[in-house]
């Protein structure tokens, strides 16, 4: 009997040991260890939000794709993101924005993680995920849009005449952060300074009224972007960038408008849609129009508009170019995608290289981006003052000296003669504008350029 002991006291700690040996058997070939979390779950990494004021996006950031179910509830409004075999590794959660008042997360007790988001009005919700690209991994996307509808459209009126509608579009937003300079300044940070301090100026340009395309952090397809220039029944679109290149010496402006490839692929996108394009060119439904016939409509107000914005293109970057070198000293003509409402004249601005140090720089001063701001409205107000459409405040006070007057920033080589010949004013005029006693200018120095023959 006190063998048998012996032996299966012996037998036990064998037992022991080759339980032992196996579990760091297990460990060693990554097999897995019952009691012990999967290791292939994917790991929530982080959680992102960028809220616009129709729209919010939350961004889930996962180290590789990861099933989910998505759901509403009411009483209060939520929606609740279920996902597969997953972890929780946050360091923290974003606060409220937008659409989304609170954001909460937790570990599911059958397996994977929970993520409610807790909603200030009720949405609409989608979700999708996208695979690893501009500098991030995999990700979850959940996309909200407010059921109310959507505010009406107000048409300004004067008391002689429409105002004109200018549409800035501040390049990128949310989750597309645009180019990236060295010292990490973001284009889509550039862009909404330079956007918003250009509407402030318009603002006060008699006759006209600007419409921000986008007034915050968040992203916006291209095509929302043309809708809702359209929808504002904007008279101009001006798109707002930064360009980039892989050689850092790279600098100076450049001005945008649509190619004629552009304009082709743009008109077969609409004639193939146009059943569903009431009220396009210029107030004209093509959905009652044979084919060609809604062709040439669509072809003469493409021609149109690209010719207009070829117009106003060559005004702003002439404004541009006072303020230092041009990267292209004419208008340049691409298929930008954001440029292509067939209605609207549109131009890219292509302000300074974010890539260049130097003009990396600049674009974050407050001094410059205002410069830049000055000289886009000298292009566009000198544009309108040319070509006022017919009813607008601009076109029925033509020539009262209603209008405000032109404005140039001193740049180096400028002088007062050259100025005064650049507008076809007098010098003497210039001078008393401007009350110089002397013909001394600096850079940096603001003229206002009086109207011809004051």
């Amino acid at each position: 009997m006190k063998g048998i002991f012996k032996w299966a006291a012996r037998a036990g700690v064998l037992a022991g040991v080759s339980g032992f040996l196996g579990v760091l058997v297990c460990l060693m070939l990554g097999a897995p260890v019952a009691g012990a979390a999967p290791a292939d779950e994917p790991d929530i990494r982080a959680i992102r939000l960028w809220a616009g004021p129709k729209a919010t996006r939350v961004v889930l950031d996962v180290s590789e794709p990861v099933s989910h179910s998505l759901f509403s509830l009411q009483s209060p409004a939520r929606v609740v993101v279920d996902l597969g075999p997953s972890r929780l590794a946050l360091s923290d959660v974003p606060a409220g924005s937008g659409l989304v008042r609170r954001i909460r997360s937790a570990k599911r007790p059958e397996g994977g993680v929970r993520v409610v988001l807790d909603l200030a009005g009720e949405a609409r919700a989608r979700s999708f995920l996208m695979p690893p690209g501009d500098g991030h991994g995999h990700r979850l996307v959940i996309d909200l849009e407010s059921r109310t509808g959507p505010a009406p459209v107000v048409t300004h009126r004067l008391e002689h005449g429409r105002e004109l509608v200018i549409a800035i579009d501040a390049g990128h937003g949310g989750q597309d952060p645009g180019a990236l300079g060295r010292r990490g300044t973001r284009e889509k940070n550039v862009t909404l300074d330079i956007a918003r301090r250009l509407a402030a100026l318009i603002n006060k340009e008699p006759g006209m009224r600007p419409v921000m395309i986008r007034d915050g952090d968040y992203y916006l397809t291209l095509r929302q972007r043309i809708e809702k220039a359209r929808k504002h029944r904007a008279d101009l679109f001006v798109s707002i960038h930064a360009d980039a290149f892989k050689n850092t010496t790279a600098r100076g402006s450049s001005v945008y408008v649509l190619s004629s490839k552009g304009a082709t692929d743009e008109a077969a996108r609409w004639l193939a849609e146009r059943e569903n394009a009431a009220d396009l060119v210029g107030g004209v439904s093509l959905d009652d129009k044979d084919q060609v016939l809604a062709s040439v409509l669509l072809d003469l107000s493409q021609t149109a508009a690209i010719g207009a914005s070829m117009e106003v293109g060559e005004h702003v970057l002439s404004g541009l170019g006072s303020l230092g070198k041009l990267h292209k000293r004419s208008v340049q003509q691409a298929g930008f995608a954001v440029l292509k409402s067939p209605d609207i004249p549109s131009i890219l601005i292509e302000t300074a290289f974010i890539s260049n140090p130097e003009e990396e720089r600049l674009l974050t001063s407050n001094r410059h981006q205002q410069r830049i701001a000055t000289a886009v409205l000298t292009g566009v107000r000198r544009y309108f003052r040319e070509n006022a459409p017919p009813g607008s405040w601009l076109a029925e006070n033509r020539g009262s000296g209603r209008t405000a007057s032109i404005e140039h920033v001193i740049s180096r080589g400028d002088t007062l003669t050259g100025i005064a010949d650049r507008y076809n004013v007098s010098l003497g005029d210039l001078r008393r504008k401007n009350r110089l006693r002397h013909d001394r200018i600096r850079i940096g120095q603001v003229l206002v350029i009086p109207p011809p023959g004051t």
